[in-house]
């Protein structure tokens, strides 16, 4: 019959080469300390091998528990940021403009993603990057432009720019004349004729919609789109429902009497 001693002594190596792999691999996930898990292993090679049992089960809860938070803390390289649940529903072609306020996320750089207006004279102000120029460009093209930026500070940046509140005028479209609410609607992708108009309450009693019309400004120059809301409203007729863009004036005029 083999003596206790002799028994603990053939197990033992077995048991603590398991238990310190284990140990290694939490204290590296959780503490990133070498000198923490040796420590740990000189503990390893004087218990008794039901206590060793005991131990390594804990430490492979351990180990997975640490597995599982080190896997959905650090988001995986080159995935895209999420948008925010109170980005704006703007299209991918919307431009920027004055009064906009708008989301700039860095990737693994907390300390340089901001939430900022975009100022009176179209530009942006964040940590390493002063008046940048963000009227008239795309969410894309600005963030674009701050990677360039930031790349003489930071290796490789990542910036993803999202539109939280689209207010300027280059995102809305103003519904005026006989509607029963005259409103500037802020755009978005796909908008319509009749979008605008339930939007704003719909036609007054007043209002001759056989003569609205649509004003629009292209390089420059004003362009006048005649829509017929009565054909549209009353008869169902689509083609009057014509697609509208940021900038553009919905008139609706007052009947003749």
């Amino acid at each position: 019959m083999v003596a206790p001693g002799r028994s603990r002594r053939r197990h033992l190596p077995s048991y603590a080469k398991a238990g310190g792999l284990l140990v290694d691999f939490v204290a590296s996930k959780r503490e990133k300390s070498c000198g923490m898990s040796r420590n740990i292993r000189k503990l390893v090679a004087t218990l008794q091998p039901a206590e060793m049992n005991r131990m390594l089960k804990s430490l492979a809860c351990l180990a997975i528990a640490a597995l599982a938070v080190g896997s959905s803390e650090v988001p995986a390289a080159g995935t895209p940021a999420t948008p925010p649940a109170a980005a704006a529903a703007v299209s991918t072609d919307y431009l920027i403009g004055p009064g906009d306020k708008i989301q700039i996320y860095v990737w693994q750089n907390p300390d340089l993603s901001v939430t900022v207006p975009v100022r009176q004279d179209g530009k942006v102000s964040t940590p390493l990057v002063e008046d940048m120029q963000a009227a008239g460009k795309t969410a894309s093209i600005l963030a674009r432009d701050i990677e360039k930026v930031l790349s003489e500070y930071v290796r490789s940046p990542k910036v993803n720019v999202f539109v939280l509140d689209a207010v300027s005028a280059f995102s809305q479209v103003k519904v005026t004349g006989q509607v029963k609410t005259p409103q500037a609607l802020p755009y978005h992708d796909g908008m319509r004729v009749l979008d605008a108009v339930l939007a704003a309450g719909g036609l007054t009693d007043f209002a001759a919609g056989n003569r609205a019309r649509v004003v629009r400004t292209v390089d420059g120059k004003q362009q006048e789109i005649k829509v017929r809301l009565n054909k549209l409203l009353d008869g169902g007729d689509m083609s009057q429902n014509i697609a509208l863009l940021p900038g553009d004036v919905l008139l609706i005029p007052q009947s003749r009497f």
